[in-house]
């Protein structure tokens, strides 16, 4: 009987490698060199999702990640299937969203003398990455697998991009000199600075009007719960980014989203949650807000601190820990908001622009408006469901009357402002909703344009069997 070791390849030590990282889902297109790979993952147990098109698969696998907190993986072949992804990988960095993209490439030894799909996907994929690279051999597999994984949780989470030529893939090594890594821990609790919380609670207590701004960064840190108590215990009016929706309800008294430029424009104390001043906010900046404005930051990356304006406050923590200790210090400040006189006048503006948007939806007039259509679509979905939502119009006036209470149940084009996300985001959300919470719908709401970039989709939604209701709106 023999005693030398077994050999594996380096498809099997990828997709162990996967299976060991805690990565569930792989969508993609699978062609040469990495049919071989694709079969692999799945004889380990991860679910392979079949795409029509790079752009949607590598949109769906980041959808996955936000939803999960852990990266969906998107797989393409070399050359051009790789070049079709960058969008995608583009967008979830600047989303912030974990992503993992696997793509296979020409064998080494056709390097340089025109390969099948040559191209130096390494180096055109770093702009868009936190990490880019390919392991030197099929043993260092894992070792790369898992930093790109770590990469792509830890701090503000991105893209990582892991390239495999043919001839990687294919190699055969001794099992027992594979170097294994354990699955990467869960990303680091980020405590405030007391005195940052203090300097903070400061300029609340001293405010006369104070504003709360929750963003997408508080969604994706599962903050929902010690949000909406400080948003509650303390009565601040606040508003959300478009993916910051469902943190606190939409339908709650306190939101003045429908009175979103007074409040800007008159807010003396903004309180940023996970809410970034890029273009979504104006930068911060007049006449969108007032000259004299204090900014009180808390993101968990510290190089979002002070951008694009000067923080009074910049808190570098988790948002759970981070609010949670607020609740606490305000408490045992005894501090409640009484600045009824700024609640009244927010009140008064919302029902004041509440009763204009109504008379929109009342409006039956052909051809229909968008408040008309969206307010009967509203009155007619579940409350619960995840609503997607692309396209200029569509997205933008569908934030207004489909309104979300529930935490990381709007998903749109973001902070990239990307196009033909719709579909690939609105299958990912399927297939979490069939394996975390079975029952619940996804709704796909798609300008005509918009569905235009990812329409064959809907094939992958058949194969797949998945529950999911799409409408393509055609209004002019």
């Amino acid at each position: 009987m023999s005693n030398e070791p077994e050999n594996i390849d380096g498809n099997n030590i990828l997709a162990q490698s996967l299976k060991c990282q805690g990565v569930e889902f792989v969508f993609g297109i699978v062609g040469i060199p990495v049919v071989e790979f694709s079969m692999a993952l799945q004889r380990v147990g991860l679910k392979y999702i079949g795409m029509r098109n790079e752009q949607a698969a590598v949109y769906a696998a980041q959808a996955i990640g936000y939803l999960t907190r852990t990266p969906g993986v998107c797989l393409v072949v070399s050359g051009p299937g790789l070049l079709h992804v960058t969008a995608g990988m583009a967008n979830a960095q600047i989303n912030c969203w974990p992503l993992l993209v696997i793509a296979g490439s020409c064998a080494e030894d056709h390097e340089g003398i025109g390969g099948f799909q040559e191209c130096n996907q390494v180096e055109l994929s770093r702009p868009y990455c936190k990490y880019s690279a390919r392991p030197p051999s099929a043993v260092l597999i894992p070792v790369h697998v898992e930093k790109a994984i770590r990469y792509a949780t830890y701090g503000r989470p991105g893209a990582s991009y892991l390239d495999f030529p043919a001839n990687l893939l294919s190699a055969q090594v001794p099992e027992d000199k594979v170097v294994n890594k354990p699955s990467v821990p869960l990303p680091p609790m980020i405590f405030p600075d007391i005195k940052n919380i203090k300097l903070a609670s400061e300029d609340l207590m001293n405010a006369k009007s104070p504003l709360v701004i929750i963003g997408k960064g508080a969604a994706y840190g599962h903050a929902e719960y010690v949000v909406r108590n400080f948003i509650s215990q303390f009565e601040l009016p606040f508003l959300a980014t478009p993916m910051g929706k469902g943190v606190v309800p939409d339908d709650h008294p306190l939101c003045v989203a429908s009175a979103r430029t007074y409040a800007l424009q008159n807010a003396d104390v903004v309180f940023l949650l996970g809410a970034r001043l890029n273009w979504i906010l104006h930068f911060g900046k007049p006449p969108r807000f007032n000259s004299n404005v204090k900014f009180i930051q808390i993101d968990i990356s510290p190089e979002e601190l002070h951008n694009s304006q000067q923080a009074s406050v910049a808190i570098q923590a988790d948002m759970h820990a981070a609010v949670d200790a607020l609740n606490v210090y305000l408490v045992e400040k005894k501090w409640q908001c009484t600045r009824k006189d700024w609640l009244n006048q927010l009140k008064e503006k919302c029902l004041k622009n509440k009763k204009y948007v109504e008379s929109m939806m009342k409006d039956t007039s052909v051809p229909l408006n968008y408040y008309t259509v969206f307010h009967h679509i509203y009155d007619s979905i579940p409350k619960d469901c995840i609503i997607v939502s692309e396209g200029a119009n569509t997205m933008d006036i569908g934030r207004a009357v489909l309104l979300n209470n529930l935490p990381r149940h709007r998903l749109d084009a973001g902070t990239f402002g990307t196009m033909g996300v719709g579909l690939g985001f609105a299958i990912a959300a399927a297939i979490w909703c069939q394996k975390y919470e079975p029952g619940k719908r996804v709704l796909c709401i798609e300008g005509d344009s918009a569905f235009g970039f990812s329409g064959m989709e809907v094939e992958t939604m058949v194969s797949v069997g998945i529950s999911l209701l799409t409408l393509h709106q055609c209004l002019g």
